[in-house]
């Protein structure tokens, strides 16, 4: 019976890495679809579909495991592979002005799952998405305009306040997908019966 367990233990490990290795994936896709749209780009900001899946990633997989999954994303990026927004990579992207965002899907999907950990209800599925997509805006946009202030290259009308004015348009996007993904990771986590890890 040791044994059995054990064999259990290891797949169930086996299948979260998987799932961890498929939102990394997930992300590579959701951060490039100004490549297809490309009037989806503000103040040189991409409008992507990276918000909703490292929510996802917290809501299906757990605190931990999702932000797992982001960090392979960002290593992967860093190392070089094309899979930022833009198709950019490299460890350059640090100093990139939106490489703010790309840290905060880490915490956005480890608040997203501690969350749910302490309540599974819907409610607050759909509720951890939105709080977590509001630390990703407050992050990300802070990022942005002290990486234009101190060593990027800023635009002549720029202030804190055009910060902000430049994540409006996006805004409404994420506060839909942010309840879509409470509702689908709620659905998705009951089917999908993730073992999550704390």
């Amino acid at each position: 019976m040791a044994t059995v367990s054990a064999k259990q233990t290891s797949g169930m490990s086996a299948l979260s890495l998987v799932y961890c290795g498929m939102f990394a994936a997930l992300m590579m896709i959701g951060a490039n679809i100004t490549t297809f749209v490309p009037f989806l780009m503000v103040g040189g900001v991409p409008i992507t579909l990276q918000p909703f899946f490292s929510v996802l990633a917290g809501l299906i997989l757990g605190s931990r495991l999702g932000a797992i999954s982001m960090i392979v994303y960002m290593a992967v990026g860093l190392a070089g592979a094309p899979v930022f927004a833009k198709f950019q990579g490299g460890f350059a992207e640090i100093l990139s002005p939106t490489f703010g965002f790309v840290l905060s899907f880490i915490l956005v999907a480890y608040i997203a799952g501690k969350i749910v950990e302490k309540n599974g209800s819907l409610r607050s599925y759909i509720i951890s998405g939105l709080v977590a997509v509001a630390f990703s805006y407050l992050f990300g946009t802070n990022w942005l305009y002290f990486a234009y202030k101190f060593w990027a290259k800023a635009p002549d009308v720029f202030t804190y306040k055009v910060a902000w004015i430049w994540m409006i348009p996006p805004l409404p996007k994420d506060i839909i997908l942010s309840i879509l993904a409470g509702v689908f990771g709620h659905r998705m986590y009951k089917v999908l019966k993730v073992r999550r890890g704390r």
